[in-house]
């Protein structure tokens, strides 16, 4: 796309009025692992103790998980208008709060209904802290090299189940699951609340000019065919992407493997995923947008795919888990960069919150539908072939989400 400058410079080089804060990468690399290794990742590490424990069915506790993920989606609309206002700091930093007494809740809940209360209350606290809110303030800081900030802290968010899935199941060969997540919790509030809170301080930056080929109102640029097929592809491509991810445990231990074993599998997924996030910056340096995504959406359901006919062994099997991450981590930069690619930058909260919205929801249903599905389709290698079609019909989507297929550029 054309490359965008705005009229202050130094937030090309660090220096003049829109300087970046110097803490503020490092602290959302740290807080990014922490937030997503313990208020996303452990779930699927604890759930089968979870109701093993307390005898509720996999499917209500899974329900109240992806009534998180839904909350989340519709939050995360307002969260990107407020940041494009005000900035991340507040925001982010009330959500580790708010994060921290949900699993704290969570912990605690004596019956269903205050599970329930304890994930609806993890919604918020997932649409302030994780990936959009981060993305947002690195997108208006960093800009016009923000696709390096991007890569860097996806990097780092990429290790989080590498982190905190065998970290959870170690915890929990020695803890209850409710314990566990009180230590998780405790966890939580120490790293994550003084980094938002200390780190993002810095002034906000005025918003970007918005490139003349670009200059279309958010609402228009809602309404329009390319924006509406990219919502669709993306969607498509996130049901079946968390599909795969809150699943790959249950796939594994159906197939024989131990609990421990399952978890290592997902960490080095993540793995995969820190992988996948450094080849992004040269892939968008060579490919438009459309072919990236098209590209990138159609590997995910190879690997799906894969996974599906892959019983064993378990080093073939860890193997394809890491390239299925490796395809997981172009896939989160893909929607980080969707807007700016498209549509420049001035907006981008608020783009990239509605953006979101639908994809979030996807992946919010994607765990208790997954759950639902895998009994009347004979188990869940057949649902993992399932979740390859959802790729495929989402690639078709991808090609028509170019606005401009002559010109559209990414950002190197």
């Amino acid at each position: 796309m054309t490359d965008l400058h705005p009229r202050t410079g130094g937030a090309a080089t660090g220096t003049g009025v829109r300087s970046r804060p110097r803490a503020a990468l490092p602290a959302l690399c740290a807080t990014q692992i922490t937030s997503w290794g313990i208020v996303y990742y452990a779930f699927p590490v604890l759930n089968p103790q979870i109701t093993a424990d307390t005898g509720w069915s996999t499917g209500a506790t899974t329900a109240a998980f992806s009534l998180a993920l839904v909350v989340s989606g519709l939050t995360g609309i307002r969260v990107g208008r407020i940041i494009d206002r005000r900035g991340p700091r507040t925001v982010m930093t009330a959500g580790s709060a708010v994060g921290t007494i949900s699993l704290v809740i969570v912990a605690a809940a004596p019956n269903l209904p205050v599970f329930f209360l304890g994930w609806a209350l993890a919604g918020p606290a997932m649409a302030t802290t994780f990936y959009q809110p981060a993305f947002a303030a690195l997108t208006r800081w960093w800009a016009p090299d923000h696709v390096r900030a991007l890569t860097v802290v996806t990097l780092a968010g990429g290790l989080a189940s590498t982190v905190f899935a065998p970290l959870t199941a170690a915890l929990a060969g020695h803890l209850s699951w409710r314990a566990t997540y009180l230590v998780l919790a405790a966890i939580l509030a120490v790293v994550t609340i003084p980094a938002h809170a200390i780190a993002l301080k810095a002034p906000w930056p005025p918003a970007p000019d918005t490139p003349t080929d670009t200059a279309e109102t958010p609402r228009a640029v809602v309404r329009s065919r390319p924006f509406l097929m990219l919502a669709a592809a993306l969607t498509l491509s996130a049901f079946a992407m968390y599909a795969v991810v809150i699943t790959l445990v249950p796939l594994l231990i159906e197939r024989g493997y131990s609990s421990g074993q399952a978890a290592w599998a997902l960490g080095l997924g993540g793995a995969g995923q820190t992988l996948g996030r450094t080849l992004y910056a040269p892939l968008a340096r060579r490919t438009r947008p459309t072919t990236r995504a098209v590209v990138l959406i159609t590997l995910g359901g190879l690997t799906t795919a894969a996974l599906a006919v892959t019983p064993g062994p378990y080093a073939l099997v860890v193997a394809v888990s890491i390239v299925a991450g490796t395809v997981r981590g172009n896939l989160t930069l893909l929607q980080a960069t969707a807007v700016t690619d498209r549509w420049g930058a001035r907006h981008y909260g608020r783009l990239s919150g509605i953006l979101g919205a639908p994809a979030m929801t996807a992946s919010a249903l994607a765990p208790f539908a997954a759950a639902v599905l895998a009994v009347p389709l004979g188990g869940y290698p057949e649902l993992f072939g399932v979740l390859a079609g959802l790729a495929a019909i989402a690639a078709v989507a991808a090609a028509g989400g170019d606005p401009r297929p002559a010109t559209t550029r990414a950002d190197p």
